[in-house]
């Protein structure tokens, strides 16, 4: 057996030091270096050396000539956030909040695509009953995806390639280990490891693996960001405190839109698409109520309607509110500065809090002229036509910027019958949608008057 020696691992980065140090060489981080163990005197490829395989460089054009196959995963919304399905050879990476959902949209996506191929779970936090119980409760018994409760992963891999899996399903890699690593699972050294030896399998065979991975308190998944890098795809599940409807958001993806999203509902038979979530952000009280603007977000290729609201009132004591969520903190008191000094709308003195209805976060900066509008709405305590809709991205001068993808928010918004839009003048198309009348503005000033004047 070789010998060992003991190494350190930045659990941000994923850089590796001979000796332990307070702040991490590459990224800078301090106290993240952990004691990890490493094969020592590890041979290298010599030159020509016998028995070792002579890689034969290919051309783009050849490499070209092949479409990478995808397939389906039997979900449309999670289809959309892989970029048109599931890439054969490819490696995805899906972390979210405990309890929030990805063992049970994987289990789903392993019944549908055990129709194209054989398809192994392989699980290491439930027992092989566990499993089928969820299935069952699923209504996923007539499945005929392979189970495996292993930990190991020479095991899992070595099953894999037994039956000739398509889609490999491993959850979670926090529970995996590797014999040649001594160490725990969940260590450092273990995920980069694991995730190495399921990558290369991955792209030697074709098969196209699936890691469901936990998340740290601060939300991101656990481990060595360089896990993220090693993948292709990486998804992330978000979902409001106390909501029913799961947001999948693509932050990485070699083969497809990045910030794309697909919308899930949590019923109790498992996850169920949501094929038009602007219906679901946009259940707005019938009576038009002051403080309410509705804008045109773009996540990916697809455009959504969402409600913001705004709520002014007399500030208690010497220093006022700023309370954002959904909403950049600091980017709000920077618009309420700039109304007041290019709109003349006096905020001082006075608690402001911002709100995004469905729980989703806004870093999309075209709900700037919403969510002023709001804020003067509530101000002048006097409601905003249900008809109107707003987007555009405000200045430090007063200036009204175009966003990307103007006319197809348009078109959303003209297709759940919103009436008139203010927009940017550089976003007014040359021919509005049908039944949509456009309000082209170039100032803050000019959109608060468009906006009175309806």
């Amino acid at each position: 057996m070789a010998k060992t020696r003991e190494v350190f691992v930045c659990g941000s980065c994923g850089s590796v030091s001979p000796k332990w140090q307070g702040q991490c060489g590459t990224c800078g981080e301090w106290n993240t270096l952990v004691a990890a163990s490493a094969p020592a005197g590890t041979p290298r490829r010599g030159r020509g050396g016998v028995g070792v395989e002579t890689a034969v460089p290919s051309t783009l054009a050849a490499e070209s000539l092949g479409s990478p196959v995808r397939v389906a995963t039997g979900s449309g919304e999670l289809d959309r956030v892989l970029g048109g399905g599931l890439v054969a050879g490819s490696v995805t990476l899906l972390g979210g909040d405990p309890g929030i959902g990805k063992s049970t949209l994987m289990l789903q996506a392993a019944a549908a695509l055990a129709a194209a191929g054989p398809v192994l779970y392989a699980t290491g936090e439930e027992s092989l009953q566990q499993v089928a119980l969820r299935g069952r409760r699923l209504g996923l018994e007539e499945s005929t995806s392979r189970l495996l409760a292993e930990t190991c992963v020479e095991q899992i891999l070595e099953a894999s390639r037994a039956i000739d899996a398509r889609v490999l399903i491993v959850d979670s890699i926090q529970t995996t280990y590797t014999e040649g690593v001594v160490s725990a699972p969940g260590s450092v050294a273990q995920l980069r490891e694991c995730t190495a030896l399921l990558v290369r399998h991955a792209k030697r065979t074709g098969t196209a693996v699936l890691l469901v991975g936990h998340v740290t308190k601060e939300g991101q998944i656990a481990g060595p960001r360089v896990l993220e890098h090693m993948v292709d795809t990486v998804l992330y599940f978000e979902s409001d405190t106390g909501s029913r409807f799961r947001i999948l958001r693509s932050v990485k993806n070699r083969f497809g839109a990045a910030n794309e999203i697909g919308v899930f509902a949590m019923a109790g038979e498992g996850l169920r698409e949501v094929k038009n979530p602007s219906a679901i952000f946009l259940s707005r009280d019938p009576q038009p109520a002051a403080g309410s603007v509705v804008t045109v977000l773009r996540e990916g290729t697809r455009s959504l309607l969402i409600e913001v609201q705004a709520l002014v009132d007399a500030g208690i004591g010497g220093s006022p509110r700023r309370v954002a969520v959904g909403i950049d903190g600091n980017r709000l008191t920077m618009l309420l500065a700039v109304a007041h000094r290019h709109g003349g709308l006096a905020f001082q003195g006075a608690d402001v809090f911002a709100n995004v209805v469905g729980g989703v976060r806004i870093d999309d900066t075209a709900a700037d002229l919403a969510i002023v509008l709001a804020a003067r709405s509530s101000l002048e305590d006097r409601p905003v036509s249900h008809s109107l809709v707003a987007f555009g991205e405000i200045g430090l001068a007063g200036e009204i910027r175009p966003v990307p993808f103007g006319e197809e928010r348009l078109q959303e918004a003209a297709k759940h019958g919103f009436g008139t839009a203010i927009v940017a003048a550089a976003n007014a198309p040359r021919r509005p949608p049908e039944g949509m009348r456009v309000r082209a503005v170039k100032r803050l000033a000019e959109a608060l008057e468009a906006e009175r004047a309806g």
